[in-house]
């Protein structure tokens, strides 16, 4: 099962459209995800339109129509593994406890909220994965999203992709 995930698109604000190098990845994604800050309903809209499924949530930059249509927090089962996704997670130091005690159900945790990738894995085994985002780079040199791959209840070949 091959996963995309995004998080922090702010559109229009930051960009005036998804990237083509992560548009080009959703045909060949089962499962999108998408971490919030959409802040235009036309994204979700989009993803919604173009994904085999989307598991999606609102973060703190989206306003009554995303929170209407999306959850804070999200789960999925997928491939023998309990995804979950939220936005925030709070600050970095700390972050694998924290997730951890909050969500001791799920194996990965996608989130987003810092613009900053993040790939760790909690003492309990909880995975955190942040993909960073695909339209506003903050103090990061590239704009970011990830791919990964899930295959007999293992989640592999995640990979950080740098755009330009």
């Amino acid at each position: 099962m091959r996963l995309l995930l995004m998080s922090d698109t702010h559109l229009p604000r930051r960009a005036k459209r998804l990237p083509e190098p992560l548009l080009a990845e959703l045909p060949h994604a089962d499962v999108v995800f998408h971490a919030g800050d959409w802040v235009d309903t036309a994204t979700l809209d989009l993803l919604e339109s173009r994904s085999r499924r989307l598991v999606a949530v609102y973060g703190n930059n989206d306003g009554p129509e995303l929170r209407a249509r999306l959850p804070e927090v999200a789960h999925a089962d997928l491939g023998g593994l309990r995804f979950g996704v939220v936005h925030e997670t709070g600050p970095a130091a700390g972050r694998e406890a924290r997730c951890a005690a909050r969500f001791p159900d799920l194996d990965v945790l996608v989130f987003g909220h810092s613009h900053i990738p993040w790939d760790s894995t909690a003492p309990t085994g909880l995975r955190l994965l942040n993909p960073g985002s695909p339209t506003d780079r903050r103090r990061r040199p590239h704009c970011t999203y990830l791919t990964a791959t899930l295959a007999d209840a293992a989640l592999t070949d995640v990979t950080l992709h740098r755009l330009r």
